[in-house]
């Protein structure tokens, strides 16, 4: 897929699963250096928002807002992934009072790899925003073409509030 960066063109490592796919096999690391997967969170609705780097101002401005939103959610798994290193999100959180949101790191890219939204120039996974229901398949994914732009917030938190009651 063909993003942009500041206007720049740059291109993932293949195409991101479509609504209705299952989350593909994959692994990302938390805080804590354990492995999680997506069985971790089965059987409740993820939203899962990527972000390229979680040092600059639209991946904080875009996590913060998502771990507000958690508390209108009850049930409903928020994480964010970047592929900066699991201490590096650790300290950002600590630094900016983030304390909900569940961030992961996809340092090795290989969450990037199989969702399609690996940016090998810069290893940043392509920002974009992911709900998953209970079942793990994809049921709202918003693609953000420049990823200097925030993704539609209130897209993603609608759909929650409309089918995850």
């Amino acid at each position: 897929m063909q993003i942009t960066r500041h206007g720049t063109p740059l291109q993932t490592t293949g195409e991101p699963l479509g609504i209705g796919h299952a989350l593909p096999a994959f692994t990302l690391q938390d805080a804590a250096g354990r492995t999680i997967t997506p069985a971790d969170w089965a059987g409740q609705y993820t939203l899962i928002s990527v972000v390229p780097d979680i040092n600059t101002r639209v991946c904080s401005l875009s996590t913060k807002r998502f771990n507000a939103a958690m508390a209108d959610f009850e049930g409903t798994h928020f994480i964010t992934v970047s592929t900066n290193a699991a201490a590096d999100q650790q300290n950002w959180c600590a630094a900016e009072g983030v304390a909900n949101i569940q961030l992961l790191s996809d340092a090795e890219g290989a969450f990037g790899r199989v969702m399609g939204l690996l940016v090998e120039d810069g290893h940043t996974d392509a920002r974009s925003v992911w709900i998953t229901d209970a079942s793990g398949k994809i049921v709202y994914r918003e693609l953000v073409l420049e990823q200097t732009d925030e993704p539609d917030y209130d897209s993603a938190l609608a759909y929650l509030e409309t089918h995850n009651r």
